[in-house]
């Protein structure tokens, strides 16, 4: 026979949580009594279409021409370690130059007119390494030849020129009014089918540390940014760019709703630069830096800033007295929020400019430092007849070293560019080569590479790949 009687714990339970929970009282919205359908009784649809006219004439399809090199299929299958234990360990291709094959390359991408007379703005990857950019405007019957300007890797923002008059320049919006939730459309040419828009939302603002480029500060959407959208505009529901769509997050190739584009404010700036300079000079400091974390902040009586992990040697941070361990705080009186913030604020700055920076140590004094910037290390001028053409190369600090898991005791350059068909490509450079020696001068930095460089007529060029030092002939 069952027991038809409950338990006294589970009386009481119950009774305490119908009492608990009777106190509760939630903020419900009215119930929803009707449905419309926009436009039923009114003969007019819901439509963005006539805002969108006039950006979408703004946005031109880009087409690029790459000369790259392949290997042959020996050579690439050696340097996959699980195939090369069967091989003879006699063998030396690892260090013999492999045979390549020129290869024409083609790329799409989407670009935004900016003036009358043909400035266009696309991303800088859009347009690196090419060997021609050609131009379509829907409307116009004609195929232009576009001139590279300038480009800035840092930000993925390069500037194109067409020989043209009287084109229709995007109106261009304030990025700094944007809000979470605002309606956005981003106009491309994402398959070189045709210009086609997509809708969507602002998701977030103000990201970075998302690995895309050196300076981030996205405008995060869920409008779909698909291949060959990279370039092209993102607009308000006004019909004026706020951005400039660069990448997606994708695990499977497709679209998953989390797409970035540059603010404007960034656009306008960088674009500006590089049309009256053709470059950007960015002031450098000198530190390895991050954000606080729960456990540094317990530490420090300010709970924001950057927090220094790193001074590199003979740059202006050490030359002021900057250590391992200090928290910047503030930069010309204006409080530094965080790392990015930091990165972004020296950034904006010009070599040679003087800052006052504040610092909170691990004794939590706040001290004061006048620091002169240098000019930041980098890429080499490759109209420098002094320079290798077609190589890039950066200092190793401890953020390179650790993101390219580069051991302690290799020093040198990093090769982070080799352009096609250049001197640097025939001499047999490759990305992510360390440039440690030049004849038997050893090298450290970037300004002992152009001081080596400039000194012999030939010589070797000795370089990390790898596991192995491979010698390249050079000849100037």
């Amino acid at each position: 026979m069952r027991n038809k009687f409950l338990p006294i714990s589970f009386i009481i339970t119950s009774l305490l949580a119908t009492s608990i929970y009777a106190k509760v009282t939630f903020n419900e919205a009215k119930n929803i009594t009707q449905r419309v359908i926009p436009g039923k009784n009114s003969n007019k649809l819901l439509s963005y279409n006539a805002i969108l006219k006039e950006p979408q004439k703004s946005v031109v399809n880009i087409s690029t021409t790459k000369e790259i090199y392949i290997n042959n299929s020996l050579y690439n299958l050696y340097q996959n370690p699980f195939f090369r234990q069967f091989l003879d360990p006699n063998y030396r291709i690892r260090t013999m130059p492999p045979k390549r094959f020129k290869k024409k390359s083609y790329a799409l991408g989407s670009g935004v007119i900016v003036t009358k007379n043909g400035y266009i703005v696309t991303n800088n990857h859009v347009v690196a390494g090419a060997n021609s950019i050609k131009v379509t405007i829907a409307g116009i019957n004609k195929t232009f030849n576009a001139k590279l300007i300038g480009r800035d890797p840092k930000t993925d923002i390069a500037v194109i020129k067409i020989n043209a008059k009287n084109l229709h320049p995007i109106k261009i919006a304030n990025s700094s009014n944007l809000k979470v939730g605002d309606i956005v459309f981003a106009i491309g040419d994402p398959f070189g089918i045709g210009k086609s828009v997509t809708s969507g939302i602002i998701s977030a603002l103000n990201k970075n540390n998302v690995g895309i480029n050196q300076y981030e500060n996205f405008i995060q959407t869920d409008a779909s940014i698909n291949p060959g959208n990279s370039g092209g505009a993102l607009v308000n529901s006004k019909g004026e760019l706020i951005g400039i769509n660069s990448a997606i997050i994708t695990r499977s190739g497709g679209f998953n709703g989390i797409g970035f584009a540059i603010p404007s404010n960034m656009v306008k700036k960088i674009a500006l630069a590089l049309i009256n300079n053709g470059t950007i000079k960015r002031g450098f400091l000198g530190v390895s830096i991050q954000d606080l974390n729960s456990g540094l902040r317990s530490i420090y009586k300010h709970k924001y800033g950057a927090f220094i992990i790193d001074v590199e040697k003979d740059t202006p941070a050490s030359k002021a007295g900057l250590k391992r361990g200090d928290l910047i705080i503030q930069i010309n009186g204006k409080p530094v929020k965080n790392a990015n913030d930091l990165k972004d604020k020296i950034g904006a700055l010009k070599p040679n400019d003087t800052v006052v920076i504040k610092v909170e140590n691990q004794n939590n004094k706040v001290k004061t430092f006048k620091v002169k910037l240098a000019k930041m290390p980098g890429s080499i001028n490759a109209n420098n007849n002094n320079i290798i053409k077609g190589l890039k190369v950066i200092n190793i600090n401890a953020r390179i070293r650790y993101n390219y898991g580069i051991p302690k005791n290799i020093n040198g350059v990093l090769v982070i560019n080799v352009q096609n068909n250049t001197k640097a490509d025939k001499i047999g450079f490759r990305i992510g080569d360390i440039i440690v020696q030049i004849n038997n001068k050893l090298i450290k930095n970037v300004n002992q590479y152009q001081e080596a460089i400039k000194k012999i007529k030939k010589g070797i060029i000795y370089v990390q790949r790898g596991n192995y030092i491979i010698p390249l002939a050079y000849k100037k």
